[in-house]
């Protein structure tokens, strides 16, 4: 067995992806004396927070690994809780529903979503969301973190300052300057050393890319190359504003769909974040913009930011000695909160696969694979959205339903439709219960369910209906014992606040462009 051959581990970039992965790093490699770890960024940068809105993974990666105290934290970055989110008009005006979290299910063979198919041709007519714990609280406005699965809604600039002074505490050193390019080996054709805009050169043996859509290593230096996917995602653009908060804060996220995309609204504890993704060859920024701000639900914070991106992901995330995590790894709509679980994905598997010398093809190869599939299963699910819809009221929509489809997306919807089956990973990512939540939600009702369910005779027929009413009602009145979720905010945020006074409001010109992911 060998020590680690990595003695100088750089990251380049800050920001949301660059100081998680530095906090993480430096946690686990504490003990590591001969390492040191240095983040390199520059103050003139502006942020873009990709992510105000996480999944469950989120609240075990910060307890359980950092071994955050939750109170302080949630005060520290103004998080609320999250249960899921609410789509509106997704299917066609006025339709509603929600994509909850989710336990982890039990060893049933036959998933609980074909006893509801069986329970609606008898005549039961309670949406699909009506049976999760989540998705009802979230319709009730009330939380309990006892008895549901939950993450957080965050503040994206916050959470990234919060993140440097877990890191730097344990001692991330911070080197301040804008990134100009690369030096590479000349032989290996590795990353040496990253060159700043003064000429400096900071040397490394590994190298985490974090400088967002430019990949300064991944692709200026190494050449990676870029998958673009904006053939299967037309939207390119966005625009957000941050507003205050005029209205309780809900524990879930709302997504809804608008003429040439989609609005997102999230509440936080000091303000909401807002944004418009739109396809530009439809919509003008311009008219982005305006129906942003048409359609908040409290005064603009600060002048609207706007972002443009071309969807898509890095053919190799990891490359040489340089693995790109964030938006210098890929971006995909930030529609089912994929960004900040993404960073993390790429965090825990590089925690797993940690070579002991800069360059290990074969722990590249495999981080590579897993990115990779990830990324086509979130694309194929966001895809997903916009293909299964009935609006008729622009061009946009229409281009969405008849757009071709992936294979892979193809066979997924054949094997639903056709039996109401699912293949997918089971985790809090993007799990069989999310296909599943999405798929009935947008009203992708199977032909046939599973043959044990479908072959019930009259008595086990009513013993369903009964199940399925009572289980429903015992959701209900367990939700409504619960507290309002901004009361129980209240409640376990109230220590933190005693302990350090009142959270600092950030200054306009440094909330971020946030967008849930």
């Amino acid at each position: 067995m060998t020590t680690t051959g990595i003695r100088t581990l750089i990251v380049a970039g800050g920001g949301t992806a660059g100081w998680m992965t530095a906090a993480i790093l430096a946690t686990k490699l504490r003990h590591r004396t001969q390492l040191s770890i240095i983040l390199v960024e520059s103050d003139d940068l502006g942020a873009i927070g990709v992510g105000e809105s996480t999944l469950p993974a989120f609240v075990r990666f910060h307890a359980n690994i950092l071994g955050l105290d939750e109170a302080e934290f949630m005060h520290g970055i103004g998080a609320t809780f999250k249960l899921g989110i609410r789509f509106e008009d997704w299917v066609r005006p006025g339709h509603v529903y929600y994509h909850p979290f989710y336990k982890k299910p039990d060893s049933n063979p036959v998933p609980f979503h074909h006893h509801w198919l069986h329970g609606r041709v008898l005549g039961e007519r309670a949406p699909y969301h009506a049976y999760s714990r989540e998705a009802t609280a979230a319709g009730m406005g009330v939380f309990d973190k006892s008895a549901l699965t939950y993450a957080y809604q965050i503040d994206a600039v916050a959470y990234a300052a919060y993140m440097r002074n877990y890191a730097e505490a344990r001692g991330v050193r911070r080197v301040e300057g804008r990134i100009a390019g690369a030096a590479l080996d000349g032989d290996a054709g590795t990353v040496k050393a990253l060159i700043l805009a003064d000429g400096r050169r900071i040397e490394g043996d590994f190298f985490i890319d974090c400088t967002g859509f430019r990949g300064v290593l991944i692709e200026q230096a190494l050449k990676t190359g870029y998958e673009d996917w904006s053939h299967f995602l037309p939207c390119d653009r966005a625009v957000a504003v941050p507003a205050a908060q005029d209205r309780v804060p809900g524990p879930f996220t709302r997504a809804i769909a608008r003429p040439h995309g989609w609005q997102w609204k999230i509440p936080l504890q000091h303000r909401s974040g807002n944004g418009y993704v739109y396809c530009s060859a439809l919509c003008s920024d311009d008219e982005a913009a305006a129906l942003l701000l048409d359609n908040l639900d409290g005064e603009p914070l600060a002048q609207p930011l706007r972002l443009r991106f071309s969807v898509g992901r890095r053919r190799l995330f990891w490359n040489k000695n340089c693995v790109a995590i964030g938006l210098s790894a890929s971006f995909l709509e930030p529609l089912e909160a994929s960004g900040i679980a993404l960073i993390q994905l790429a965090i825990y598997r590089l925690m797993q696969l940690f070579p002991n010398a800069p360059v290990n093809p074969a722990q590249a190869d495999a981080f590579n694979r897993e990115m990779g599939d990830r990324h086509l299963e979130l694309r194929d699910l966001l895809m997903f959205h916009y293909h299964a819809n009935e609006r008729r009221d622009s061009e946009f929509w229409t281009a969405c339903r008849e757009r071709e489809l992936p294979e892979s997306l193809r066979q997924r919807i054949d094997l639903f439709r056709s039996c109401g089956q699912i293949v997918a990973a089971d985790d809090d990512s993007f799990a069989a219960s999310s296909w599943v939540h999405v798929m009935l939600g947008q009203e992708l009702m199977p032909t046939h369910y599973h043959p044990f369910v479908a072959a019930y005779g009259p008595a086990e027929n009513a013993r369903l209906l009964w199940t399925l009413a009572k289980y429903r009602q015992a959701i209900r009145k367990a939700a409504e014992k619960m507290p309002a979720h901004s009361a129980f905010l209240d409640r376990i945020c109230a220590p933190a606040r005693a302990a350090g006074g009142a959270r600092k409001q950030p200054e306009a010109d440094t909330l971020s462009m946030s967008v849930p992911s």
